[in-house]
């Protein structure tokens, strides 16, 4: 009896002595449960210019202002897009905690996507940032790694917004507060249910979503901002912008894009239709909209796509995007070497009018305007180049760019998908180094380095299965080194690969009898090349050089594919280049 009354009294002793732990247990997981982040904002980085003292973002008493994030479209609560993600801007007034420190919390994200997007910036002097981990719906993770660059010194090339100042106690400051859209790799395929934030000094998180625009839709024509330069100004007039096509589908939508800017943009209304000639319609122009809307404002920094339309869009044609702008716009995004005529009405909104009598301007770039999307399809290669890709040389209002004629053979067999061709060229544009700054309104439209736009150009496209890289000339005729350039193309590589897009590389062409084309610049670009052929880094590499340098002397262009200024091909060396990919490459 004694023996079975210390047995139970054992017993209930160990019962006791467990049940802490248990509990204990039981607590941290309920603190570890993932909530929405604005559950978790722990800091105030907003502050009214009147009482700058309500908020202390960086620890020092330094904050974003308000009214300097109203001006830019930044408001309360507002949806915002950038680099393909939806973000909103949290809906909290000036003083009240707006954002979260990076501690290890896990945050409540769902969605199924191609990427995490973070809108993020950082207060610890230098970039800052860390591992985290994502939890899918099916109980599995992956790891990432977030880093923010600083608000007051990185770089303007990346930003998603720059704000003209700096709130503090003592005063305002003139002097840009950067915000960032950073964005990580997702397991294709699978919903996300939960992110633990990384734990990291002075690394806010402001917002979170997943990337879900390109799902669903392949790429038809793109083009990439070069830069931010001064327009018309065009006050109540309607542009007609002509692009061609590549894949075609059932329903369309299309994207603009205020990157680079610091002021909303105000498109009154838009419309779509076939091009008949000049800037006649075939048939009366179809409206666009935008959430149900007529018209959409767009933030600084930011993109809007257009609700999905039932409009047949044919492959290889010509389509004419019209949309009407009610303010005074003086300076945009453009992509300044677009090779192809398009119109500006005289006053009025002429989106809707099939004739093309209104039209009264021509302009030859493509302000604004930055895609055209098809339900459905295969997806998309996209081609990341210079001015070669961009078309420089070739002759306008022909589409006789290399894109395009590989465009056109992509539609004209069967081997592999027919997939759309995204042309992602800009006109002096370098692999490490950006020629236009990143911010304010600028004459150089080279734009922002290929490493700066690899996300936004390459990764945020619909549907992106491929990436060609043909860059570097630029680099090296300007001094950069060989090293520096495979360097960059390494990263890029890695950056795709991460991503699960397949990566290839074009060889560099021979510019012998370019003014900068020196011996020891070709020295270096054939080191590249070597690198390219040899390297074993990409997926596959187009031997571009091979098949247009002269073999009698290959350091320059074979006189019949040279333009007459030994750097661009002409059309004949352009449609060489795109008849020598093996599409099976693709």
């Amino acid at each position: 009896m004694r023996r079975c009354v210390r047995g139970i009294l054992v017993v209930l002793a160990l019962c006791v002595s467990l049940m802490p732990a248990v509990s204990a247990r039981a607590v941290e997981e309920r603190r570890a449960a993932p909530v929405p982040l604005e559950r978790l904002f722990d800091n105030i980085a907003v502050s009214d210019d009147g009482r700058p003292a309500r908020a202390d973002f960086d620890g020092a008493g330094a904050s974003l202002s308000a009214r300097d994030l109203t001006a830019a479209g930044w408001t309360p609560g507002r949806g915002l897009t950038v680099q393909g993600a939806r973000l909103t801007w949290p809906r909290r007034q000036p003083g009240e905690p707006d954002n979260v420190l990076a501690a290890g919390q896990d945050v409540r994200v769902t969605g199924r996507g191609d990427a995490l997007a973070f809108l993020v910036a950082g207060t610890a002097g230098t970039e800052t940032g860390g591992p985290g981990e994502i939890t899918y719906a099916n109980g599995t993770r992956s790891g990432y790694r977030l880093t923010a660059p600083d608000w007051r010194t990185g770089p303007l090339a990346t930003k998603a917004v720059a704000l003209p100042h700096i709130n503090t106690p003592g005063g305002q400051l003139a002097e840009r507060a950067r915000l960032y859209v950073v964005t990580v790799p997702l397991v294709p395929g699978r919903p996300v249910a939960s992110v633990r934030l990384p734990r990291a000094a002075g690394l806010h998180v402001f917002a979170v979503s997943v990337r879900t625009a390109t799902r669903g839709w392949t790429g038809s024509w793109t083009t990439s901002a070069g830069g931010y330069g001064a327009v018309g100004p065009w006050t109540d007039r309607t542009l007609r912008l002509v692009v061609h096509t590549s894949a075609g589908g059932p329903r369309v939508r299309v994207r603009f894009d205020n990157t680079f800017a610091a002021a909303p943009v105000r498109i009154g209304s838009a419309t779509v239709a076939v091009r008949a000639s000049g800037a006649a319609a075939r048939g009366t122009p179809v409206p666009l909209s935008f959430g149900g809307a007529r018209g959409v404002e767009i933030p600084a920094g930011a993109q809007a796509y257009s609700d999905p339309l039932g409009f047949a869009v044919p492959a290889d044609a010509d389509l004419l995007v019209s949309f009407h702008l009610p303010g005074t716009v003086a300076s945009a995004p453009v992509h300044r070497l677009a090779q192809q005529r398009s119109y500006v009405s005289g006053p009025g909104d002429h989106a809707a009018d099939a004739s093309g009598g209104p039209y009264t301007s021509v302009i030859t770039s493509w302000p604004l305007l930055a895609g055209v999307d098809v339900s459905g399809g295969p997806g998309s290669v996209v081609l990341l180049g210079d001015s070669i890709t961009d078309g420089d040389k070739s002759t306008a209002d022909a589409n006789r760019r290399w894109p395009d004629v590989l465009a056109g053979r992509l539609l004209t067999q069967s081997e592999v998908p027919r997939y759309g061709v995204l042309n992602q060229g800009i006109s002096g544009n370098r692999v490490v180094t950006d020629r236009y700054p990143g911010d304010g309104v600028s004459t150089d439209a080279a734009g922002v380095s290929a490493l700066h736009r690899f996300d936004r150009d390459v990764l945020a496209q619909p549907s992106a299965r491929t990436a060609v890289v043909f860059e570097g000339i630029n680099d090296m005729r300007w001094g950069t080194s060989a090293e520096q350039v495979i360097a960059g193309l390494r990263e890029l590589a890695a950056r795709g690969h991460a991503r699960g897009i397949r990566m290839l590389a074009a060889t560099i062409l021979p510019c012998e009898g370019e003014a900068r084309c020196t011996a020891a610049v070709d020295a270096e670009r054939v080191a590249v090349n070597e690198w390219i052929r040899d390297g074993g880094v990409f997926d596959g590499v187009l031997d571009f050089d091979a098949v247009v340098r002269d073999p009698g002397r290959p350091s320059r262009i074979l006189p019949a594919y040279d333009s007459g200024d030994h750097l661009h091909p002409g059309d004949a060396g352009l449609a060489a280049l795109a008849e020598s990919v093996d599409l099976r490459l693709l």
